[in-house]
């Protein structure tokens, strides 16, 4: 521990020597030290706790100063505090009878190495700055050196003679119960005068941490008032004066005239340099554009944008017709020229109309192709076979297909309610597939087609005669422009 003391004074020393602006003192003073205890034992608070009282305690150490700003400081230092408390019991004369005792005196005696680190902030009482009010507050941190116990006694015999007793006991340091804990946290704050090299000021400091383990459960924290003399060692004076420059930027216009003191400028400007109103770089005087950010090639103005879609002339394609940015500024393409830009269009190659979405319109004996073909499509009975007039039909269908690129197709299955509808679902859907793939076979891309079975779900006719139930046994084609 003695190792730990000696470390430390010694860094503090070393540090000082480090900068000349930063201090070294001495303080010494007097404290009024208390525990405040808390605890859950019956009747405390109105028998025992009035019994406690403070005890007078001293401290000595030394302090370092360095300056943060001209009137900010941070005071780190080492000092040794004593702290603890007092009890006292005094019997009265029935009390006397009893127990022939006069009364009973204890004294709690902690001996702390202390770092407190304050944040200090000085007002200035004189224009040379050797007199200063200050008020400062900060952590401090403490680890214990010594621990004892005084206790005294008086008691009186039954000749009426009495007897004074005195002893002391070392207390135990550690974590265990019934020790004393070997570091303290807390906080403190002082205030006081600086007159040149001396300082006097008056302090609190506040145990945050339990500086005790009682065999019962409580917490034990110090509370410490006190005043405190420093003296600094290091020679109390002026700050250094600041030099007086005329004209700190040699610009022949003094300081007290030059609002821009720092920088080199013009007498029409009031000291300053001329001005970028839009900081880009280019002086009002040069800038054709004194509140747009621009470019020297054009006169401080930004770089031109003729057709004004926000896309400069330097980046645009297409300088004198709107554009966008993914087309390098220009409008979006038209390739096959019939006024529906690509990225509408369905068929960018092929002229088209817009109600076709740019696609050719598909003409009415296309459309009544298309129903002719899907009146043809048969199959055998009860079966998903084509029949061999069918693939005439669907000749032609294909046909259409090729000619139209920008057609998709969806065929759709029905059936009559003969059978199951779990079969004829499956029946349904295998008729769709099978046109679906003497397409594929053709070379139509399978992303074009879409094969549905629909079962006997959505009969077109009554189901009751014959020619109702032949006529909801079909194929039905449905084409759409995407």
């Amino acid at each position: 521990m003695n190792k730990q003391i000696r470390f430390l004074f010694f860094c503090l020393i070393a540090f000082s020597s480090l900068h000349a602006q930063v201090k070294l003192g001495g303080e010494i003073g007097f404290h009024s030290a208390s525990v405040i205890e808390k605890n859950n034992i019956p009747g405390w608070d109105s028998t025992t706790k009035n019994l406690y009282s403070s005890k007078t305690g001293l401290h000595i150490g030394i302090i370092l100063e360095i300056p943060i700003s001209s009137h900010f400081y941070f005071q780190p230092g080492l000092n040794y505090s004593s702290k603890g408390r007092q009890y006292a019991k005094y019997y009265d004369s029935t009390g006397i009878a009893v127990t022939d005792s006069v009364y009973a005196k204890s004294k709690l005696q902690l001996g702390y190495m202390e770092i407190p680190m304050y944040f200090t902030y000085k007002i200035p009482l004189s224009s040379n700055h050797k007199n200063n009010f200050f008020i400062g507050a900060g952590p401090y941190f403490a680890f214990i050196l010594n621990a004892s116990m005084s206790n005294q006694g008086l008691t009186q015999k039954n000749d009426s003679s009495q007897s004074f007793s005195t002893n002391k006991t070392d207390l135990l340091i550690g974590n265990a119960v019934n020790k004393y804990k070997t570091f303290d946290f807390g906080v403190s704050a002082k205030a006081g005068f600086e007159f040149g090299n001396v300082m006097l000021s008056g302090y609190i400091s506040q145990g945050i941490t339990n500086f005790y383990t009682a065999p019962y459960t409580g917490t034990f924290r110090h509370q410490v008032f006190g005043a405190t003399l420093g003296i600094w060692l290091a020679k109390s004076g002026n700050p250094p004066p600041k030099p007086v420059v005329k004209d700190t930027d040699n610009d022949g216009i003094p300081d007290k005239e030059d609002k821009c003191p720092s920088q080199a400028g013009l007498k029409k400007y009031h000291g300053c340099p001329i001005p970028d109103t839009d900081k880009d770089g280019i002086d009002d005087e040069h800038d054709s554009c004194k509140t747009i950010p621009g470019l020297p090639k054009y006169n401080g103005c930004p770089i031109p944008d003729t057709d004004k879609d926000g896309i400069d002339d330097e980046h645009d394609s297409c300088k004198t017709i709107p554009g966008l940015p993914r087309y390098n500024g220009c409008p979006i393409p038209d390739r096959d020229g019939d006024g529906i830009n690509d990225e509408e269009d369905k068929c960018p190659d092929a002229a088209g109309t817009k109600e076709n979405q740019g696609c050719p319109e598909i003409k009415k004996e296309e459309k009544e192709k298309i129903n002719y073909v899907a009146h043809n499509i048969l199959f055998a009975t009860k079966s998903d076979s084509l029949t061999g007039s069918s693939y005439l039909a669907l000749d032609d269908l294909n046909d259409l297909l090729i000619k139209h690129p920008e057609l998709h197709l969806t065929i759709e299955g029905h059936t009559d309610n003969v059978g199951t509808a779990e079969h004829n679902m499956e029946l349904s859907q295998k008729r769709a597939d099978a046109v679906k793939n003497y397409l594929l076979k053709k070379g139509i891309n399978e992303n074009r087609i879409t094969a549905k079975g629909f079962g006997m779900a959505q009969p077109i006719a009554t189901n009751d005669t014959p020619e109702g139930k032949a006529k909801n046994r079909r194929v039905e084609l449905k084409i759409a422009v995407q």
